[in-house]
């Protein structure tokens, strides 16, 4: 559950300041996935754990709202993971997450409920669940046949394990994750730069490498040679989950037979119009919303870059 305080600007170490508005809303990465893909046209399920409390039935609820099959969305003893989340008059935000019942997300449980992975087209996972649940993820969505996109959010204290790379059909760190993938110290990079960062780790295993850039769009590194693709221009208010939306947008684009390049611009308009709101899962839009905004919005075309 998003716990969620607006205010002129985020705090520094030891400072209290007064902020303008605060709410509560479902969030988590998984599941603003999951609800994402659901209101933008997808056939979605949703493995995962919540707690024994009225934060994880509200979240279990919502996501069954959207068409989400909830099936595999289970209570344990405890409490549902929170995120603390403080966001800037600039739309820039700052948050803590507590995993609450999401670390007792087991690799059993995924063995328990592989029968969900039947038929699935895409398997989208991140890194809110335990690393070895996540591994176990990926295994049995390359034994059901689907292709795995991984999310490495939380960008991960420790460097991840070679197998999982080597698991991942599509990898679509932000700036920040994918500069500490590949053991680099983070920071705003340009196109050519995110090109360059995006080989290191297709080298590691992966065959396509995305990188988000915020309102910079992606880069997309298939075959060859790297592709950057402009975002649209908006007003941001609220950055918070604007990465989920671009995972749910491009795991539906893929689902739906479109070629990465296509699915990364749906993703990037997706993504850019969720920022022009507040929140995270009420920022995200309906296709019918995305479709028509990319109707009516200009970006500037497709560049190869050098990587």
């Amino acid at each position: 559950m998003d716990l969620v305080a607006i205010a002129p600007r985020i705090p520094v170490v030891g400072e209290t300041i007064i902020g303008d508005v605060y709410f509560t809303e479902p969030g988590g990465k998984g599941a603003n996935q999951a609800y994402g893909a659901g209101l933008l046209g997808g056939s979605v399920a949703m493995l995962g754990r919540i707690g024994k409390d009225e934060f994880g039935q509200e979240m279990r609820n919502n996501l069954a709202k959207v068409g989400c099959d909830v099936e595999g969305i289970r209570a344990e003893d405890g409490v549902s993971g929170v995120a603390l989340i403080f966001v800037s008059a600039t739309g820039q935000n700052s948050i803590i997450v507590v995993p609450g019942a999401n670390t007792k997300f087991s690799p059993e449980h995924i063995q328990q409920d592989v029968k969900a992975l039947a038929g699935a087209k895409v398997v989208l996972l991140q890194l809110e669940n335990p690393l070895p649940t996540v591994l176990e993820a990926a295994r049995q969505a390359r034994k059901a046949g689907a292709k795995v996109v991984l999310d490495p959010a939380p960008a991960p204290d420790t460097a991840l394990p070679p197998e999982i790379f080597q698991m991942v059909d599509v990898l679509t760190p932000n700036e920040t994750e994918g500069a500490i993938l590949a053991g680099l110290p983070p920071g705003r990079l340009e196109p050519k730069q995110a090109a360059r960062l995006g080989r290191q780790l297709q080298n590691k295993g992966t065959r396509i490498v995305v990188m988000k850039l915020g309102d910079q769009g992606c880069v997309l590194l298939e075959q060859g040679d790297p592709v950057w693709l402009p975002a649209p221009k908006v007003d941001a208010k609220d950055t918070t989950a604007a990465g989920d939306v671009f995972n749910a947008a491009l795991s539906v684009g893929i689902s739906e037979g479109l070629d990465m390049k296509a699915a990364c611009g749906f993703a990037n308009y997706a993504a850019a119009l969720s920022v022009t709101r507040l929140g995270a899962q009420v920022a995200v839009p309906t296709r019918a919303e995305v479709d028509a905004f990319a109707a009516k919005t200009e970006t500037a075309t497709p560049q190869v870059v050098t990587a």
